[in-house]
């Protein structure tokens, strides 16, 4: 049975996925607490609204939690949400690669997953299933939009983009249509993510446009995924991870497509700091892949720090 979950807090409504996976996962933090009287760390590097942290410090009264989130409205629901944990919950506003831990964890935790209220706002510009600002940004207050981003990239190096990020075969005919259509960042016109959406779509034949992926949905993945630089954050951090750890420490990333799980068993494989917990990954049960059609794609792979 999946485990049951603590309230969203109102108007951050997400549920954390593979929650049922983690706990297993992390079992082993009783008995490693039992080593440390003291308490130990827990270190979420993306908070979101709190869900898997929640349930961590219900599950082990030792812990004592840093959340990270470089999003405003994330850590506010998050605090919101974890505020009966009082003194053992610290809320850091930072990118999980630029962060330094004060001292060694027992276990860290990183769910790279985009939350669904990131997804849902159309503010956020993030979805091509509403009309919002071409913006993408995690943290909104700083960086690159998407619509700049668009401008800023000639027409071949966009297609590449495109192609790496979101292994999207019409890379070069989307590509083409985005800069015949710009530009993308005028605030004289602004340009929204239906417009773009509408526009990849047009790319395909009619037959495809009809079918379970959205059209939009590589191209969309991909301008994310550079507009946050979503993979280089997620390499200097495998880097820098084991050594958060104490020796045993436990380690669980949740990943939802190929190009960041493909990193994650890289490094888990080629780091001599760390042991697999299990050679494959973790995947949703029917049940949870039912209720939450977000965690179809999930994946999380576990690790702990050689002693």
């Amino acid at each position: 049975m999946p485990p049951e979950l603590p309230p969203d807090p109102p108007g951050f409504e997400h549920r954390p996925v593979l929650a049922a996976e983690v706990l297993a996962g992390f079992e082993p933090l009783g008995e490693l607490l039992g080593q440390h009287p003291g308490g130990g760390l827990l270190i979420d590097c993306t908070l979101g609204g709190g869900g898997h942290s929640a349930l961590l410090l219900e599950a082990h009264p030792g812990l004592r939690l840093i959340g990270l989130d470089q999003d405003p409205s994330a850590r506010a629901a998050a605090a919101e949400r974890l505020a009966p944990f009082g003194n053992r919950v610290e809320i850091v506003a930072t990118n999980f690669a630029d962060y330094r831990p004060p001292a060694p964890a027992l276990a860290v935790l990183a769910d790279l997953g985009v939350s669904s209220p990131q997804l849902d706002v159309a503010e956020r510009g993030f979805s091509f299933r509403s009309e919002g600002p071409l913006d993408m940004r995690m943290n909104p207050c700083d960086g690159e939009t998407a619509a700049a981003l668009l401008d800023r990239l000639d027409e071949g190096a966009l297609a590449d983009l495109i192609y790496g990020y979101g292994e999207e075969r019409l890379s070069r005919r989307i590509a083409r249509r985005i800069k015949e259509q710009g530009p993308w960042d005028d605030p004289r016109q602004p340009r929204t993510t239906a417009e773009l959406a509408w526009l990849v779509g047009g790319c395909y034949p009619p037959a495809a446009r009809r079918g379970r992926l959205h059209p939009a949905t590589r191209t969309f993945q991909a301008l994310r995924i550079a507009v946050n630089d979503e993979l280089g954050v997620l390499e200097r951090w495998l880097e820098q991870v084991p050594h958060w750890l104490l020796p045993g420490g436990l380690l669980a990333v949740i990943s939802f497509h190929s190009l960041e799980d493909r990193r994650v068993k890289t490094a888990f494989r080629s780091d001599p700091l760390l042991e697999r917990i299990s050679r494959k990954p973790l995947v949703a049960s029917a049940e949870e892949a039912e209720a939450n059609p977000r965690s179809r794609s999930a994946k999380v792979r576990l690790a702990r720090r050689r002693p």
